[in-house]
């Protein structure tokens, strides 16, 4: 289990609740408009903690945090994320889950086994464009087609979100990923920021917040619970 960081103190990562975040390293995915590259590509993973100092911090927030958001790089790249989940669910914190939905087989079993409270999954694209958002040549969507469905059928309190960007995505292509989880309970669409440590900004830029909001509004004729965030 590679732990990458630990955020003490989070009102925003797990809504409703007073969290950490926890960030694992590691990813399957090369998306060019990642902000967190310290944590996707080998040469630069960082080693700023370990599930020993974040289960140690734990203990000594029983009872002041509600719960632990854990996010990456990708958390269900690694196969031991149930040990590390049931040590956190053992101390009685709820736990939320970050995922890009490719691992279904792994996020059905941790969501089974009662190891995660919430889940976010990232929809990157319209599925036409799964490949080119994701920044791999080729991509067998059927992983997170069957992760889609899981959510979608209430197994778990969920979210999914779009991070958009101009360069990626359009109108269109939102209406296309909104017909795909059409029925969604919870669906974000986030705004695009440059943190400074993006994958490959090179063509990529954000929508502003009027365009964001009416890029909700097109969105809301498909799934009417859509909501901008981060403008």
């Amino acid at each position: 289990m590679l732990v990458s960081g630990l955020q003490k103190l989070t009102l925003l990562d797990y809504p409703g609740k007073v969290a950490c975040t926890v960030f694992t390293g590691g990813c399957n995915f090369r998306c060019p408009f990642c902000h967190n590259s310290a944590l996707v590509l080998p040469e630069q993973i960082a080693h700023d903690s370990s599930a020993e100092q974040v289960l140690s911090f734990l203990k000594k927030r029983v009872g002041v945090l509600d719960g632990v958001a854990v996010t990456g790089g990708e958390p269900l790249l690694h196969p031991d994320i149930g040990d590390f989940l049931r040590e956190i669910k053992a101390m009685g914190f709820l736990i939320k889950l970050d995922t890009n939905g490719s691992f279904p087989d792994r996020l059905i079993s941790l969501v089974e086994a009662g190891l995660a409270d919430r889940v976010a999954m990232d929809v990157k694209n319209a599925p036409a464009l799964y490949a080119k958002t994701v920044g791999l040549e080729h991509f067998d969507l059927s992983g997170v087609e069957r992760s889609k469905d899981f959510l979608l059928s209430g197994a778990v309190d969920y979210e999914f979100r779009t991070t958009v960007v101009k360069g990626l995505h359009t109108e269109g292509s939102l209406l296309d990923a909104a017909r795909w989880i059409k029925g969604a309970k919870e669906y974000y669409l986030q705004q695009y920021k440059d943190s400074g440590a993006i994958l490959d900004a090179e063509g990529l830029a954000a929508f502003d917040a009027d365009e964001m909001r009416a890029l909700a509004d097109a969105v809301r004729t498909v799934v009417p619970t859509v909501q901008v965030r981060g403008v």
